[in-house]
């Protein structure tokens, strides 16, 4: 078993964490489906881009319906990624490298195939009856409230063998836990226990808020139509036409994330929750970030949104998040697994793509990217024929679904996989502009999205006020953000054009000395920067 690297209590903070889809990361053995072997195989790129940690979506015992977010056994390797032997090989290479590994833990429901929810059904009254959330149908036979799925349709399904309703936040194959229940915490939190003895940093908790629902079951209200937003469910989602009160962010919450948090101590592991509200978000992730006795970070929605974050969107943000969570910690993205790649959402070019990455790295908290984003790539273009994923496949063609930003990493360009697989077919394709943009094809160009990234990661690196350092409130004007970082006796002044125009910007009183020119940072004059079309001013005070 992988002995657990020592690290301070605050590796966390700053950190840059690289998102890991296994089944399109690499493959080391042909099949089509990545796997841990592969991930291991490439831990040298993600080192040499400079990140801190790896967090690695589910790889756990599955039937796959959700591709791994359905869980049927907590504690072993489906044999479509390897082994546990394979995954202590994995944690001990990255440790070598300096890499932390966080793994992705769904903790809100599992598999209908997991031997929990197999006893549950089976009786009212057998020991693990209460494990999920069953409920009696009103007296006309209709579900108990009007709860709807993020997958679509109503969040309950019945169950002929209890003569009850399950609730199903996701899929119908994915019933939810009843965390109401101590002995489905005490679970749990064993599961976290043996993979923490196995030499895991930490943990990217999926669904954080969905893991308790209302006690009482009763119906949420109704959301009105200009406020139906979310950044994974597409408006026709009839899931946006509600106020999740009840389904969702209960406060009996905190005192769980508390005992989850015990357990992390010890080992100075770390937790970043994914909040899934598109309406209370940053309050959500104050709750659960406070008091140092609950989650270190958590993983909001605000720049994972369909609306491109201008100066005036991330503006808005920064000053809600100000307000509403001064002393939270957050854990930024532009793209992930579940949405549309940044690049293509927002409609990006090369220029703007670079301004964007350079502005990650000086945000005030932690960063995650995500497998293949360092390379630019934009939203795969796949036909229904080669759609994977059930949500796509029920929203087409209205929406695509994931499955655009899952398709395989693109290592080299010379064949049809593009160094993904020695095999003759992948899960999903490998498309013609993938293959231009592949690791091989931007590694040793000095102009490429991958050595930009590498810059832009080295720079947060060199400058301890950009990792963990305060953060000013921000100024906009037109185009331009801008704001103080620091740290100690390092003070930075940080100011983006978030337009293809050019601008100008003014620098606070005093001396400053220009950093960050590798980056393409304007050198100020006179106490102003003239700024080109996505054009930065990085600068330190003398």
């Amino acid at each position: 078993m992988t002995q657990v690297m020592q690290k301070s209590a605050d590796w966390w903070r700053g950190a840059v964490i690289y998102q890991i889809y296994p089944r399109s990361f690499m493959d080391s053995n042909g099949d089509g489906v990545g796997d841990l072997a592969g991930i291991t195989e490439r831990l040298d790129h993600i080192a040499g881009l400079g990140a801190d940690a790896i967090w690695i979506s589910p790889f756990f015992t599955s039937p796959m319906k959700d591709f791994g977010y359905d869980v049927s056994d907590y504690c072993d390797v489906d044999p479509l990624f390897g082994s546990l032997a394979d995954f202590d090989r994995l944690v001990a290479r990255a440790h070598e490298l300096g890499l932390m590994v966080m793994i992705d833990l769904v903790l809100s429901h599992t598999s209908d195939k997991h031997p929990w929810f197999a006893e549950s059904r089976r009786s009212r009254t057998g020991p693990k009856a209460d494990w999920y959330v069953w409920a009696d149908p009103k007296p006309d036979g209709t579900p108990p409230n009007n709860w709807l799925s993020v997958f679509g349709g109503s969040a309950w399904a019945w169950d002929a063998r209890r003569e009850q309703y399950y609730l199903h936040n996701f899929l119908t194959s994915q019933p939810d836990l009843n965390l109401h229940h101590m002995p489905v915490q005490d679970a749990l939190l064993d599961v976290a226990r043996f993979w923490l003895a196995r030499g895991v940093d930490g943990f990217r908790l999926d669904t954080i808020n969905f893991y308790f629902a209302d006690k009482y079951l009763r119906d949420n209200p109704s959301l009105p139509e200009p406020l139906r937003n979310d950044s994974i469910a597409p408006k026709v989602n009839p899931y946006n036409h509600q106020i999740h009160l009840f389904s969702k962010n209960q406060p009996e919450n905190l005192e769980f994330l508390k005992r989850f948090r015990a357990v992390l101590n010890p080992t100075n592991a770390a937790a970043v929750g994914e909040v899934g509200d598109a309406q209370r978000g940053l309050e959500i992730m104050a709750e659960y970030t406070s008091g140092g006795d609950k989650v270190q970070m958590c993983y909001p929605f605000e720049l994972l949104q369909p609306k491109r974050a201008t100066a005036e969107v991330v503006g808005e943000t920064f000053a809600r998040l100000a307000k509403t969570a001064p002393d939270a910690w957050p854990c930024w993205s532009y793209s992930n697994h579940d949405t549309v790649r940044h690049v293509t959402r927002w409609g990006l070019s090369d220029a703007g793509a670079r301004a964007y990455t350079t502005l990650l790295m000086c945000l005030r908290g932690s960063v995650c990217l995500y497998q293949g984003e360092e390379l630019g790539l934009p939203e795969a273009e796949l036909a229904y024929e080669d759609l994977q994923d059930p949500y796509g496949i029920e929203f087409w063609p209205e929406f695509k679904g994931r499955d655009g930003a899952r398709t395989p990493m693109p290592w080299a360009g010379d064949n049809a996989l593009a160094g993904f697989s020695a095999g003759e077919k992948a899960w999903l394709p490998v498309t013609a502009p993938h293959r231009a943009l592949s690791v091989a094809a931007e590694a040793g160009d000095p102009g490429s999205m991958l050595a930009h990234y590498r810059r832009a990661l080295a720079f947060r690196r060199a400058h301890p006020a950009l990792r963990d350092g305060a953060q000013e409130a921000m100024a906009v004007s037109g185009d331009v953000v801008s704001f103080r970082r620091a740290r100690g006796d390092e003070e930075l002044f940080c100011a983006f054009n978030l337009g293809d125009g050019p601008a100008e910007v003014a620098l606070p009183a005093g001396d400053w000395r220009v950093v960050g020119t590798e980056l393409g940072s304007a050198t100020p004059e006179g106490g102003r920067a003239r700024l080109a079309g996505w054009g930065c001013c990085l600068a330190r005070r003398v």
